[in-house]
């Protein structure tokens, strides 16, 4: 049995009315016209470990990949992409060229994210895969065009939500200047995404996520030609107290014009007075 029969097999339509409600697939929602099996993550996530080793081991995944990553429903796509991470994951252990299998994931993921169009299928693979495979580099300026010019919010939302590998080797400045090019985006679940990373690395560094909500955002978004800041904005030096809290700056600091849900995701962690300090526009604590 193949990847894509086995999550036919595994169609279960009682669960189908609340994922479809649960993905928002409405008339003029973000997933309008998705389809469902009903079939849930941890499933998916079994069927994906009982055959991403054969599809590996059979020299083409990605004939399979393909028939599964085009399917109509969502969790097929889903459970193309999991396999795509597991099999990127472990080229490093194949006899295999390495590189140029994990060239080839990398790849076909970019050429595929007209099919990655809905959150969750972003989110659970974008990191693990972009984010990974750009670790080691100096250049990560895909990031940034993605964000700034993807075709639609899923390409955007890659560009931030793949910075999350980046958080968790200890590099935030990618987050924080990506975070700067969809600070104005219009849908909620940019501002959803934007916060979370960036409360992600404020979890890293509370000061320089603080610094980087007291300054002013910058003016221009130029492309890095290295994994360090665009010219036009530098990461926050780390300090114990935001200098905003004591005076503003002649320009408004990017709390004060973040979107509420972008702000909120972003603080959430920090202690309740100092959440509320920045909720309530600065004023005193």
């Amino acid at each position: 049995m193949t990847l894509y029969e086995a999550m036919i097999a595994a169609a279960d339509p009682s669960q189908v009315p609340g994922l479809s409600r649960f993905f928002k697939t409405g008339p003029g929602q973000y997933g309008e016209g998705d389809k469902f099996l009903g079939i849930k993550v941890p499933v998916t996530r079994a069927i994906v470990k009982e055959h991403w080793r054969e599809l590996a081991a059979s020299g083409s995944p990605f004939m399979e990949l393909e028939r599964c990553i085009t399917s109509e429903y969502h969790e097929v796509r889903l459970a193309a992409l999991l396999t795509l991470v597991e099999v990127f994951r472990h080229a490093c252990h194949s006899e295999r060229s390495e590189e140029s299998l994990r060239e080839r994931c990398i790849a076909f993921y970019l050429s595929h994210t007209q099919h990655i169009n809905n959150w969750d299928l972003v989110d659970l693979s974008c990191y693990p895969l972009l984010g990974e495979w750009l670790l080691p580099e100096q250049d990560r300026s895909l990031l940034y065009r993605l964000a700034k010019d993807g075709r639609t919010i899923w390409e955007q939302r890659i560009g931030i939500v793949s910075t999350m590998t980046f958080i968790r080797h200890g590099q935030l400045s990618d987050t924080f200047s990506i975070a700067d090019i969809l600070l104005h985006h219009p849908h909620d679940l940019i501002h959803k995404a934007v916060g979370w990373l960036l409360r992600e690395a404020g979890k890293r560094n509370q000061a320089a996520l603080e610094a980087w909500l007291c300054q002013p955002a910058p003016l221009c978004h130029s492309e890095p030609s290295c994994h360090s800041e665009p010219s036009c904005h530098s990461e926050p030096s780390c300090h114990s107290e935001p200098s905003c809290h004591s005076e503003r700056s002649e320009e408004s600091p990017r709390y004060s014009k973040m979107p509420r849900t972008m702000l909120r995701y972003a603080i959430e962690k920090f202690p309740e007075d100092l959440r509320q300090w920045y909720l309530k526009g600065g004023s005193a604590l």
